[in-house]
């Protein structure tokens, strides 16, 4: 039996009139890269805030780890979003160090942390002592990445992290994000609409249409037993037409 990190069961959600997921089932297994994929407007961004507390459902349940989450309580998961979200008045290190600091963890141990993060991130230490706005695009996602981590979450969110960044610096992160699920075996879920970036980082797919799940599996699964016509269209737009 296939062990599952996070399963959403019939997950139903609207906004006035519209509704943009539609009994929605996703089971996302645990210590694996898993990929929501899908066009603008598709729902995955939704998915990404209902898991992380900034919307509820309407109906359907989410289970983590076996266990049901009440919709107004979510779990503690790391999370990036597509501009780093980070604070622009704390430096790079006050950014990354900000919830331990919340929580009452000595400096000592802090600066211990950031520097570990800061290795594993290919951030040189004294970066961190910059503004935001001091930063590059991939730095500031290196940053918001470490920021993510310092709490060693069991499950890391990261929507459309690589989105806004330049060609060369987005391929360059892309292999470093890899290394790095490889390394920390954390259960990581992607959202984005960039068919081989997902193919890339993660494990398995799911393409999602309109707020329904298209279809599971991984790249070749999508480019040889497309199971719809969208799906085979997907596939050619973002990759035979050489998209992103």
């Amino acid at each position: 039996m296939i062990e599952i990190m996070i399963e959403l069961i019939n997950i139903t959600k609207s906004f006035g009139d519209q509704t943009v997921l539609k009994q929605l089932n996703i089971q996302i297994e645990p210590h694996k890269t898993t990929a929501i994929i899908g066009a603008s407007g598709s729902g995955k961004s939704t998915i990404f805030r209902i898991l992380t507390g900034l919307e509820t459902i309407d109906h359907g349940k989410i289970l983590i780890d076996g266990a049901e989450v009440p919709h107004f309580k979510p779990p503690g998961f790391g999370y990036v979003i597509q501009d780093g979200g980070l604070f622009p008045h704390l430096t790079g290190q006050e950014n990354i160090e900000l919830a331990a600091k919340i929580q009452g963890l000595p400096l000592q141990d802090r600066e211990k942390k950031t520097h570990e993060l800061a290795n594993l991130m290919s951030l040189p230490f004294d970066l961190l002592k910059k503004f935001p706005y001091q930063l590059s695009g991939g730095q500031k996602q290196r940053v918001a990445l470490a920021r993510s981590l310092f709490l060693d979450p069991h499950i890391l969110l990261l929507d459309e992290p690589l989105g806004a960044l330049d060609p060369i610096i987005r391929y360059d992160l892309q292999q470093e994000l890899k290394e790095i699920f490889a390394t920390l075996k954390k259960t990581v879920l992607l959202i984005t609409h960039d068919l081989k970036e997902a193919s890339y980082l993660s494990d398995v797919i799911h393409l999602i249409h309109q707020g329904k799940l298209l279809q599971t599996g991984t790249l070749k699964d999508f480019c040889e037993t497309p199971y719809s016509p969208y799906v085979e269209n997907f596939t050619k737009a973002y990759i035979l037409g050489g998209q992103s």
